[in-house]
């Protein structure tokens, strides 16, 4: 698998409609394409293609709320263990956190847009916008940062095919 993107949890109409990003004015699937993430362009009816293009699609906490502050503590708590358990067993070479509060709860620290120094897992990780609310980035920071996403993704790829070290960047 080449890249896994994770958000924060499911909002209840995603869930409702058995889709991944189906919430109504979320950017997610043509910022994807329009980010050159995938190569060609679908919505949320489609969301079980991205696997098609080596991309996984899963949540920190899979409990769908209207919004990710009703979640507690210890959503986050088993969130985190069981995301580390599906990392562990897909071993990703990218991950990407779809918004900065799904990130700082799994890592339970805070962080910056774009690519982290820490690897989870051998993976490269980089925090994404959230693309389903504003988190001050409108959709042209949005796309750049889906661009650098694509390019880590290609990067990484080409590096796994010439060596372990050269995956790593060192």
């Amino acid at each position: 698998m080449k890249l896994v993107i994770v958000g924060c949890n499911p909002t209840e109409s995603a869930v409702r409609v058995g889709h991944y990003y189906a919430g109504r004015g979320n950017e997610f699937w043509p910022i994807l394409f329009g980010g050159r993430v995938i190569p060609e362009p679908f919505d949320y009816h489609d969301d079980k293609r991205v696997i098609e293009f080596g991309v996984g699609l899963t949540d920190l906490v899979k409990k769908p709320t209207k919004s990710p502050d009703e979640l507690s503590r210890q959503d986050f708590a088993e969130g985190r263990i069981v995301l580390s358990q599906k990392l562990e067993e897909f071993s990703p070479h990218v991950v990407a956190f779809n918004g900065r509060q799904a990130y700082e709860q799994f890592a339970q620290r805070k962080c910056k847009f774009g690519l982290q120094k820490e690897l989870l897992y051998g993976a490269r990780v980089y925090v994404l916008p959230l693309t389903g609310g504003a988190e001050g980035k409108g959709k042209p920071e949005k796309l750049r940062h889906f661009r650098k996403l694509a390019q880590l993704v290609a990067k990484t790829e080409k590096g796994r095919e010439a060596g372990p070290a050269a995956a790593l960047g060192t």
